[in-house]
């Protein structure tokens, strides 16, 4: 053996308790994605480290921490060995403590498409369509994120789905994508005419989607977090999902709202009660609006839905979700019960990538 060979950097081995699941993770590589490239169902929502999801406990091991976990997690967690598996790297082999979720055969898919359609739904949100050429993720559950990468950006950027991929035209997949300024890769997207663009996509990833139950369904979506709650309303449109279901969407204005005649159909294909709520908190007080007006968690403060057997379901901007924890925390609504994704951008936090 070389010298070469003797210096280069090896895979690390963490070993998932309970049960002594062994993965590898590669020299540079992220303990959580090395387990969701492995097909292993760790908790998510961000990938990131802003949102906590992702946490397990170090019991042996070095890590290399690429951020301060103190920002997420408490002095408590840290005590006790937390970390943040999206904002490490190992420095050795590990042992580490989690609870995996129960899809532990996912397979990541890998495709190479092209920009098929970019549609105006707002003044700053386009439905991306991208088609591969052959049927793609359909093991996918509504709700998840696929990972979008570009010649022209550096890394790549994590949408949701915007329908349930069983429910597209054989080969197409599609986002709602929002342009936030100083994104890299929404700048890239919105600068010029992209049809024909070649995109690769990988996924599916997340945990978040509807969970069993026949309680109510609340939903709460702002800017382009209408995308997964969307495919979670247009999976049970399809499957006659016989519970009631309340849609709210926050907006700043009527120039924000899109989509609302879609979801009002699918909703309706439910077999339960159904109610859409656009709320807007910046429509002009002498417009012509005659709906909400104020806050998404104000008019959500209002919902009346047993707590014991309902289950919400959050997706937007940080804040929005940080407001609307405890008015669900109010109505009745326990943690197990409640499910969201926090969408990050350049306009939350620095990060590589919009």
């Amino acid at each position: 053996m070389g010298l070469f060979d003797r210096l280069k950097k090896k895979p690390a081995r963490a070993t998932i308790e309970p049960g002594g699941l062994g993965l590898e993770v590669a020299p540079g590589q992220k303990l959580l994605n090395a387990a969701l490239d492995a097909g292993l169902d760790w908790p998510h929502d961000c990938r990131v480290g802003s949102c906590g999801t992702c946490r397990c406990r170090l019991l042996s091991g070095r890590i290399k921490p690429l951020s301060d976990f103190i920002y997420t997690l408490d002095a408590a967690d840290i005590e006790r060995g937390m970390i943040l598996a999206c904002q490490t790297l190992l420095k050795s082999d590990v042992v580490v403590e989690v609870e995996l979720g129960r899809r532990t055969n996912v397979t990541v898919e890998h495709y190479t498409g092209r920009i098929a359609r970019m549609t105006a739904l707002t003044h700053d949100i386009v439905e991306l369509v991208v088609t591969v050429g052959q049927p793609c993720f359909q093991d996918a559950l509504a709700g998840q994120y696929a990972e979008l990468k570009t010649a022209a950006v550096a890394l790549p950027r994590s949408y949701s789905f915007a329908r349930p991929p069983q429910c597209e035209q054989p080969g197409e997949v599609s986002f709602f994508i929002r342009h936030v300024p100083g994104g890299e890769f929404t700048d890239w997207l919105f600068a010029a005419p992209r049809i024909g663009e070649q995109i690769e996509i990988a996924g599916p990833y997340g945990n978040f989607y509807q969970r069993d139950g026949d309680g109510a369904t609340l939903c709460v979506a702002g800017g382009s977090g209408l995308a997964p709650i969307k495919a979670l309303i247009e999976a049970g449109a399809r499957a006659a999902c016989a519970r009631d279901l309340h849609v709210y969407f926050g907006a700043r204005s009527q120039a924000d709202l899109y989509a609302l005649d879609e979801i009002e159909t699918l909703g309706r294909a439910w077999d339960g009660q159904f109610s859409l709520i656009p709320v807007l908190s910046h429509e002009p007080a002498d417009s012509d609006w005659a709906g909400a007006r104020g806050l998404v968690t104000e008019a959500l403060a209002q919902a009346a839905t047993d707590p014991a057997t309902a289950q919400a379901y959050l997706c937007g901007p940080p804040a929005m979700i940080d407001a609307a924890l405890p008015v669900l925390a109010q109505l009745g609504i326990g943690d197990g019960a409640i499910f969201f994704d926090k969408f990050e951008d350049a306009s939350t936090q620095p990060r590589t990538g919009s």
